[in-house]
């Protein structure tokens, strides 16, 4: 995570935070780790293996701490904090922080800011936010379209057809994310999300007509900005000297980011529609993840039938 970052502004103005000290940039301050620390055993004198990239963040209970020191303890304790190189200290809950603190903090050049929102309301949610701008990320030639709420990603070499796909989808009342370029981001262990970069957010280009701006020309409720990538659509020519699977017991996958996602490979031949292959792929997975396998159930009925004729 470590190879992307958010300036300390971005999050700042992401959830008008209040800047304490005016003598630091905060455009200047970089955040490289989607994580908080609330300094607990610091001010209580443990900094083995303290970490200081991360934001440190000052509640109610560690103000109350701070507040029950003597004068001197508390500022040999806050002097010491600031002198590790941290990026920033929020205090939450609409704290006001010590005198002595704006004073260290601006001499180490460490912007101090404030929120009213609850310490752990705060912490989750910028750790949810960060996860997601930090996230590790690569850029896919495809498109990616929400169908019956499955994001779905369409692949194949170029000129095959996904645009036109994604057209057909979009006017039977799906959502586009992205064309030509998808954005994806390993935001967890088990999730992955796709968006479009903001240059060609909603525009999808059709050979033989040039560009086309979804949201104009079908609506808000034709478009959206992200969303999980739950299923992989791979088109592809149709070559007859190919098996191709007919059941779909064996689930296939595409590894994108270290995350295995279902794909299904899809050969491209005159008279198929690959707009409703889409859509039933999209409706198939939903089944499967809800517990029902239609190539199963046949599997099962297949059997049934055998073993009752063949007693």
């Amino acid at each position: 995570m470590g190879d992307y970052f958010v300036m300390l502004s971005e999050l700042a103005e992401h959830y008008n935070l209040k800047t304490i000290t005016q003598t630091t940039d905060i455009s200047t301050i970089k955040i490289c780790v989607p994580e908080v620390n609330r300094p607990a055993l610091q001010l209580a004198g443990f900094y083995d293996y303290f970490d200081e990239e991360p934001i440190q963040i000052i509640g109610k209970v560690e103000y109350s701490y701070l507040e029950g020191l003597s004068d001197w303890e508390r500022s040999a304790t806050l002097r010491r904090l600031f002198d590790c190189k941290i990026p920033c200290v929020i205090f939450t809950r609409g704290i006001e922080p010590f005198p002595e603190a704006i004073d260290f903090a601006e001499s180490a050049g460490v912007p101090l800011l404030q929120t009213t929102d609850a310490t752990s309301d705060f912490t989750a949610d910028v750790i949810r936010w960060m996860k997601v701008a930090l996230a590790p990320r690569i850029s896919m030639h495809g498109v990616f379209v929400d169908i019956f709420g499955e994001g779905v990603l369409i692949i194949g070499e170029s000129g095959i057809g996904k645009s036109e796909t994604a057209l057909e989808l979009v006017k039977r009342g799906h959502r586009l994310i992205a064309d030509d370029s998808v954005e994806v981001k390993r935001v967890s262990n088990e999730t992955l999300i796709g968006t479009c970069p903001e240059i060609l957010r909603y525009f999808i280009e059709l050979r033989g007509i040039g560009i086309i701006d979804v949201q104009q020309m079908f609506g808000v409720e034709a478009i959206k900005a992200t969303q999980n990538i739950d299923l992989v659509i791979k088109l592809e020519v149709w070559d007859k000297m190919k098996g191709y699977d007919r059941l779909g017991l064996n689930e296939e996958y595409m590894d994108i980011l270290g995350i295995d996602i279902v794909c299904h490979s899809i050969p491209i031949r005159p008279g198929r529609n690959i707009a409703i292959i889409c859509e039933s792929a999209a409706i198939n997975h939903r089944q499967k993840k809800m517990g029902y396998n239609a190539a199963k159930a046949l599997q099962e009925r297949v059997e049934s039938k055998f073993i009752a004729n063949n007693p």
